[in-house]
């Protein structure tokens, strides 16, 4: 089985760093395992911001979402980690999610 690299689009990487450990723990493996080509155990589609981007649920020391698109055949590009602390994901979280996006489609046409 191939392993893609994570590609971590703007503050992602330090935003998840920012977890709690146990929380960390578990997006780690849960991205380890989308790396790997497989589903991930708990994910939901994220179309409102954009095609064949997923979001992980994390379910660990309070509720934790990591956002991603992997349908990209060189990488998962990690766009936006956060804390989810209402039922609805914020208009914020969401806005930085689709900003990324656009900068990693934006990149891959550069190329």
């Amino acid at each position: 089985m191939t392993e893609k690299p994570l590609v971590w689009v703007g503050s992602s990487r330090e935003r998840l760093r920012a977890f709690p450990a146990d929380a960390r723990r578990d997006a780690g493996h849960q991205l380890h395992v989308v790396q790997l080509g497989l589903t991930s155990v708990d994910w939901r589609p994220m179309p409102s911001v954009g095609a064949g981007v997923m979001e992980l649920r994390i379910h660990a020391a309070g509720e934790h979402r990591v956002v991603y698109v992997a349908k990209f055949a060189e990488a998962v590009y990690v766009l936006h980690a956060f804390e989810k602390k209402t039922r609805q994901t914020r208009e914020a979280d969401l806005d930085l999610a689709r900003r990324n996006l656009a900068a990693v489609l934006q990149q891959r046409r550069a190329r």
